[in-house]
């Protein structure tokens, strides 16, 4: 494997270490095929149409700070896409204290109908050439690039065939690697791919879809009005925990089926559409959401995450920028039970949906820059602990929950695992 720099001796390899708390064990990477194993750990899940970049520090070419984007679709966008990710991740590592030696890049696309691996990953070099530039620029080099498609890999630097053919080099098994060895014993896990967890909260599709948006529109031409009366609205209130709670209680009677679209579907048909309707429209009120989010740990953690996945699911056609709220909770209680990884992801989609969400921005800025939940957590205990003499009392809705005109969608959104990430962007 060559790089921009000088060659290292392997000992110098970047390294997953002691800056990486989540693992104990020191793991060495040689290699491009070690590199490219080790990715899914470093970010909890296998990143589809992403761009991600690892900044590498010190002798021993530690990792730091990451940062996922989506790959723009037009290539003209390659660029400037180029200069801005280089700029925040090398700009935010400076801003703690330790400019990068270098940078890892990884390019992961699968093929589109009647495409190969080597054609996507033909197809991407140019982004990949404008992403060293604008890094070089910068004063960092490029260590490694690398595309990920198809289930091999290619290297973008070293033009050695003996070790980086120009048909690809297939990538490990999953779970048989050094790298999954060591990583399942130091507790980490892959919760699939990044398309996997998305879907999970992606809004219903077909005639159902068609129905839940009746649904919600009836349940806007009830709510409203009362919600604009103020004598009526901590009473909307308190009915809308209540029926959240009751919800949340026959997720706890059904106990999830092993993960994926089943276990989905389940969930989804336990809520009829009214009833999710009227929580959707009701988690609008900023009070009634921060009384959700109090449950956010124990027995409730579980059930709760389950509720705001299927009423995300819920949030169909014009009623998609409603998602902000239970999308921002489900982010919240992956948070606060240990799962980063989906919390980022689930609050990036909160952004997708509404980017003026200050909830979802707090809390992606906050996890990002890893920022112990514990503080929100007690914060909301006691805030639970005031409040339960007086339960049922609910103040003023901060906007009315019925349609929304919907907002442009930005192509390109960030994800970083300590950058602070801009209402609009995607992991880590």
């Amino acid at each position: 494997m060559t790089n921009d720099r000088e060659s290292r001796t392997p000992s110098d390899r970047p390294a997953v270490g002691p800056s990486d708390p989540a693992l104990a064990p020191r793991i060495t990477l040689r290699s491009p095929a070690e590199l490219a194993d080790a990715l899914p750990y470093m970010l909890g899940f296998h990143p589809t149409d992403s761009l991600v970049m690892v900044t590498v520090h010190g002798e021993g070419g530690r990792f730091g700070g990451r940062l996922r984007v989506g790959i723009p679709t037009a290539p003209a966008e390659w660029e400037d896409t180029a200069r801005q990710v280089a700029d925040c991740l090398v700009r935010g590592s400076e801003r703690r204290g330790a400019k990068p030696d270098g940078i890892v890049v990884f390019l992961c696309q699968d093929p589109v109908a009647g495409e190969s691996g080597q054609r996507v990953m033909t197809r991407l070099r140019p982004l990949a050439q404008r992403i060293r530039l604008a890094c070089g620029a910068l004063d960092v080099p490029v260590m490694e690039a690398l595309c990920l498609s198809a289930g091999r890999y290619w290297s973008y630097c070293c033009p050695d065939e003996r070790c980086c053919p120009a048909e690809g080099s297939p990538l490990a098994a999953t779970g048989t690697s050094v790298m999954a060895a060591t990583a399942t014993f130091a507790g980490l896990q892959v919760r699939g791919s990044l398309r996997e967890i998305e879907g999970r909260m992606a809004p219903l599709r077909g005639g159902v879809a068609a129905e839940m948006e009746l649904a919600l529109d009836r349940a806007a031409a009830a709510l409203v009005p009362r919600i604009l009366d103020g004598a009526t609205r901590e009473e909307v209130g308190a009915e809308t925990v209540t029926l959240a709670r009751t919800l949340m209680q026959r997720m706890t009677l059904a106990p999830p089926v092993d993960g994926g679209p089943g276990a989905d579907d389940r969930d989804d048909a336990l809520l009829g559409h009214d009833e999710a309707a009227t929580v959707i429209l009701g988690l609008q009120d900023r009070e009634i959401r921060d009384i959700a989010a109090e449950w956010m740990e124990g027995e409730e953690a579980a059930p709760a995450l389950r509720l705001w996945r299927a009423l995300a699911r819920r949030c169909v056609g014009a009623y998609g920028e409603h998602a902000a709220a239970p999308l921002t909770l489900a982010g919240w209680v992956s948070w606060s039970t240990g799962d980063e990884p989906t919390a980022r992801i689930a609050l990036g989609l909160a952004l997708r949906a509404d980017a003026e969400y200050r909830f979802a921005q707090l809390l992606h800025h906050a996890c990002n820059e890893g920022i112990d939940p514990e503080g929100l957590r007690a914060c909301l205990r006691e805030e639970r602990r005031r409040r339960e003499p007086r339960r049922g009392r609910v103040a003023a809705t901060t906007r009315p929950p019925g349609r929304r005109e919907a907002k442009p969608r930005r192509e390109t959104r960030r994800e970083t695992r300590r950058e602070p990430r801009r209402a609009a962007g995607s992991d880590q």
